[in-house]
């Protein structure tokens, strides 16, 4: 489980270092940095999948994604007796730092912009540093493996060993190094990492592909757009919780009931049947919000739990009445899974907060810089960035 989440120099995030929990939920008025936590995490996910760069560059660039505000806010400028301004030259390098740290190891990548040179590329992000360690906190002495520049080093006891010396600056160590005997720390990580799952705005329209039947090929995950949904759904029935499939579905639809129908072409359609209806509802028929929440169900409910879900607004398209329902899907797979729920939804975020492990994050800008609503130090968690510069 991941205990702690530091990003630095990203968009509205200066420098936030916030505590998690099994269940998580982020709020905040519009424009208070939401959305900019969520991407900074999907930023870290992309490391292990080796997209980190190219994610960045379909965010605008390295430089788009850089707080835009000066170097360091003083007391005055927050205190509003002095204004806010930047200083004749800055004292540090422009550098983007996401970490974290879980129960038993931390991780931190910084990126930034490659030295003046006549490449076409010169705007291209570069990996300055990525360090692994063990326990909640870097320390050096805690640190496992060190990456600068085109150099890795693992820790061997109380010896360093190089393992790479001509690492490319736009390719992470997980998608470099795989060596499971002297660095298996890495390893460990990346197929942590790759197992985070994201959701964030099923489709729902006309043409949307779980309205569709679709070839059924056995599904514990399902895809990210929901277009696997009766497969998906079919997969709880025989190897996941079926009898929390059908309390899912009718406590959110009372006297209803959802039927995966198996065609000869082996394709699979839904067949939902509505108290009051004389015939069921092919998925074509469906209110979005019906299906969205049909697809919610089939994500919570999956077989093959992962080590962190994160659930990005889940309230669109919903009615009201349905999130009550929602939160307890939410709750009951945070009882196998970390989850992260990214919501403005009061009714949700109300029934979410009964959960005694619910960890609520209220975000909120202060001089255009994302902080933590009623965060002091003593409730800061330790952090400390491998890279100084």
């Amino acid at each position: 489980m991941l205990k702690t989440l530091a990003i630095a120099n990203y968009r509205s995030l200066l420098n936030l270092t916030i505590p998690l929990g099994q269940l998580n939920v982020i709020t905040g008025a519009n424009g208070s940095g939401k959305s900019n936590l969520y991407r900074a995490l999907r930023l870290l996910a992309e490391t292990a999948g080796g997209g980190v760069i190219n994610a960045l560059a379909k965010e605008g660039g390295l430089n788009s994604t850089f707080w835009a505000g000066p170097e360091k806010l003083s007391r005055g400028m927050q205190s509003g007796a002095v204004p806010v301004q930047g200083t004749a030259g800055r004292q540090k390098r422009l550098r983007l730092k996401l970490g974290f740290a879980s129960d038993t190891l931390g991780y931190s990548i910084s990126l930034g912009l490659p030295k003046p040179s006549i490449s076409a590329f010169s705007l291209d992000p570069e990996i300055k540093r990525e360090s692994i360690w063990a326990g909640d906190s870097f320390r050096p002495a805690s640190a496992l493996v060190e990456r600068e520049a085109a150099v890795v080093k693992v820790r061997d006891a109380r010896q360093w060993q190089v393992v790479a010396q001509h690492m490319s600056s736009f390719d992470s160590l997980f998608g470099q190094i795989a060596d499971p005997k002297n660095a298996p720390e890495i390893l460990d990580l990346r197929e942590t990492i790759r197992n985070w799952r994201f959701y964030d705005h099923f489709r729902t329209d006309a043409d949307a592909p779980a309205r569709q039947p679709q070839l059924g090929t056995r599904t514990p995950i399902m895809h990210h757009d929901g277009r696997d949904l009766a497969a998906a759904i079919q997969t709880i029935r025989e190897i996941g919780d079926h009898q929390a499939l059908d309390d899912a579905v009718s406590d959110a639809f009372p006297g209803a009931s959802l039927r995966v129908i198996a065609q000869d072409d082996g394709r699979f359609s839904l067949e939902f049947t509505q108290y009051g209806l004389l015939r069921p509802l092919s998925g074509a028929e469906l209110s979005d919000g019906t299906l969205r929440y049909l697809l919610w169900i089939a994500a919570l409910l999956t077989p093959r739990p992962p080590p962190l879900m994160v659930l990005n607004e889940p309230e669109t398209s919903l009615h009201p009445d349905l999130l009550p329902a929602l939160a307890r899907l939410i709750i009951r797979a945070s009882e196998s899974t970390q989850v992260w729920v990214v919501s403005h939804a009061g009714r949700l975020i109300n029934a979410l907060n009964t959960s005694p492990e619910c960890h609520a994050i209220e975000l909120e800008k202060e001089l255009g810089q994302t902080k933590v609503k009623g965060m002091g130090m003593l409730d800061e968690p330790s952090w400390h960035w491998p890279d100084k510069k």
